[in-house]
């Protein structure tokens, strides 16, 4: 039996009609909407704890230096959670009734003018100064990772480097979900372990097929374009997103590991201190993936039963809800301080440790602005949905949520 898919994504993590039918009350997965803040804590306090950069305050090279070590897979965790998360949530919260279109406006809006609010702002604060216009123009409309020179992959705002990738998950998202929803579920494990391969595949690419010089200017073990390829080129993000989208099936159709939610963050803890140990390429997201996607499923999973987390409180969602605007202006506030005020000085233990609890609060007032000045504005006037018009439509095989219908699932 067929099902026309919708493919919303609200602004808190939301489960799509978990019993099949038009009806019913979808499942809220508000943890998930927590979770998201302590993902984007995480590349904070990667981004805060480079030497080289330097963005690191510390003037105590030990202190430096081992702050710099335990945070240094922190980001890639971070924007790897992401990366899976979106996969989830966009299968989890798809339903009737929506047109290509409309999913794509809806999913640009969600992003882009917080995007553009912070690239004018990075522009004029600093950017402007050292950026080429071969190099803002594509990071202005969010394609400057497909390039390979460093000066243009990292340009502007720094993290706004995987919202190309996001972009790309958005537009093919209608088309992934077709052909996710034809995957057998008995199969489903199988898929989930193939986009992993798929990830060690890219690695080993990149280890014995690109050159190995000039070495990137953050100094990581490999070349720039090395570098690019393994990470930040949109297309190799992709294995973390249909990663996500099987996980999120899997969980509905009741094949997913009921791991408890204790047990899942120790995996997430140990598959970190893994990452670490690893071959420099396998600990940027290979280590960590199925990690990852067992914690969102068991986050998931706690939610669906209606168990109470700290994850699902008003602060934590709240802190959420603010978190993309964090995200994408920390590296400014970061920047301004460490760069312009400070001018690249290093200070002893304690005012460094406030220092940063002070970018850190800031960068979460520029989130809040964001969302309430920005996000939730924009969204609320253009990116609610409409009634269906003519057109193409994301029509799939809805066999998940006949399976879901038969999962104690819901409470």
């Amino acid at each position: 039996m067929g099902a026309t898919a919708s493919v919303r994504q609200p602004d808190t993590a939301e489960a799509g009609d978990i019993r099949g039918g038009s009806r019913s009350t979808a499942a809220r997965l508000p943890s998930l909407t927590g979770l998201r803040f302590i993902a984007a804590a995480l590349v904070f306090a990667f981004h805060s704890s480079l030497t080289n950069f330097p963005l690191s305050p510390f003037a105590d090279e030990d202190v430096a230096h081992g702050y710099e070590w335990l945070f240094s897979k922190a980001g890639w965790i971070g924007v790897s959670f992401f990366f899976i998360l979106s996969g989830f949530v966009l299968t989890w919260s798809s339903r009737g009734g929506d047109t290509l279109t409309s999913f794509w406006r809806r999913r640009l809006l969600k992003i882009y003018p917080n995007h553009v609010v912070v690239w004018t702002l990075a522009m004029l604060l600093f950017a402007a100064q050292f950026t080429p216009p071969s190099a803002w123009l594509p990071n202005l409309f969010l394609i400057h990772s497909w390039f390979p020179q460093h000066d243009t992959f990292i340009s502007v705002n720094l993290p706004s480097w995987s919202l190309c990738s996001e972009l790309l998950f958005y537009l093919l998202f209608p088309f992934f979900l077709r052909l996710v929803r034809k995957i057998p579920v008995r199969q489903l494990w199988l898929w989930a372990g193939g986009m992993v391969a798929g990830m060690a595949g890219i690695q080993l690419v990149v280890q014995f097929l690109l050159p190995g010089s000039p070495q990137t200017p953050e100094q990581y073990p490999l070349s720039v374009v090395q570098w690019w390829f393994a990470y930040n080129f949109p297309p190799v993000r992709l294995f973390e997103f249909l990663l996500g989208m099987i996980t999120a099936r899997a969980v509905l159709a009741g094949r997913w590991i009921r791991l408890p939610l204790g047990a899942a963050g120790a995996l997430v803890a140990l598959s970190y201190a893994a990452a670490m140990a690893a071959p420099w390429l396998y600990g940027l997201y290979v280590v960590t993936a199925i990690p990852l996607a067992l914690l969102i499923a068991s986050v998931a999973q706690v939610d669906i039963a209606g168990r109470p987390t700290v994850l699902r409180g008003r602060t934590a969602v709240w802190l959420g809800e603010i978190s993309f605007g964090f995200y994408v202006i920390h590296y400014v506030v970061m920047y301004v301080v460490r760069t312009m005020i400070m001018d690249e000085g290093r200070v002893g233990t304690p005012a460094g440790i406030g220092i940063l609890a002070a970018i850190f609060l800031v960068s979460m007032v520029g989130g809040w602005l964001l969302f309430i000045g920005v996000e939730r504005p924009v969204m609320r006037r253009w990116g609610r949905s409409r009634k269906p018009a003519a057109g193409p439509r994301v029509s799939v095989p809805d066999e998940s949520a006949e399976r879901a219908r038969r999962q104690p699932v819901a409470g």
